[in-house]
């Protein structure tokens, strides 16, 4: 079964990153690019003022400078930051990958690509969307509370939405389903951190893009995740199945 989750995991990691990083480059990595001219700006004073056209450079060289001074290395824009963002996402495809096919193998319960969609559809719930109920995707130059804080809780809320679901959908017992939606509200009852909200450069449009493009790629990375678990894990079942059978027969 171990060699089963390995070529599963690792076979629909390498599909889904495709069709994340395509959808990054198309979308997210625009927006990214676009907020960052904003980073480094003030909060009344935005990438381009209406200041006259010999003094815009002086007037962008201080934000510049800010900017260059907090960012130690960034991956430069082309290839390099191209080549990164794919490592990042077929890092990521292969990570929860593994975590999902590992999943469903410990339910025990077969699967193809139907009920494997479903399985990404609370993949979706716990990575995304409960996390983003309390903690939006950000973009460069908004605002945040504490970092740590921030880890603290997303992470806690991914263990607790995770649990809560399994307990959920596998368990048949009315206390254990109870628990289990305790467990998916306790991290909203306790709430995100929070941090004051002062007036910023970056354009509200923006953010709000980057937040329904960003909500809508994870949603369809899920889907493409667990249909994807679903059809190669119950095929690779087929093939360990057969090479049994096999092996008994000659021997």
């Amino acid at each position: 079964m171990f060699g089963q989750i390995i070529k599963t995991a690792l076979t629909v990691g390498a599909l889904a990153s495709v069709f994340l990083f395509a959808a990054h480059m198309v979308k997210t990595s625009p927006l990214i690019v676009h907020a960052e001219v904003y980073e480094g700006a003030g909060p009344s004073h935005a990438p381009e003022t209406a200041t006259p056209a010999g003094h815009a450079h002086e007037a962008a060289a201080p934000a510049e400078g800010a900017k260059a001074e907090a960012e130690e290395w960034g991956p430069a824009d082309g290839f390099e930051r191209s080549f990164y963002t794919f490592l990042a996402d077929l890092l990521t495809s292969c990570g929860f990958a593994f975590l999902l096919v590992a999943a469903i193998a410990m339910s025990g319960r077969n699967v193809d690509w139907r009920s494997g969609m479903v399985w990404g559809l609370c993949g979706f719930a716990a990575f995304f969307a409960a996390p983003s109920l309390g903690l939006a995707p950000e973009l460069p130059g908004m605002q945040a509370a504490d970092l740590h804080a921030r880890q603290i809780w997303w992470v806690s809320t991914v263990v607790l939405t995770a649990g809560g679901l399994a307990l959920l959908f596998l368990s048949k017992k009315g206390l254990y389903m109870a628990i289990g939606a305790l467990l998916i509200l306790t991290p909203h009852l306790i709430g995100a951190p929070a941090h004051q909200v002062q007036p910023g450069a970056l354009p509200a449009e923006l953010a709000a893009e980057f937040v329904a493009a960003t909500m809508v790629i994870s949603g369809l990375f899920w889907l493409l995740l667990g249909g994807l678990s679903g059809h190669f894990y119950g095929r690779y079942a087929s093939d360990v199945d057969g090479e049994i059978g096999e092996a008994e027969l000659n021997g």
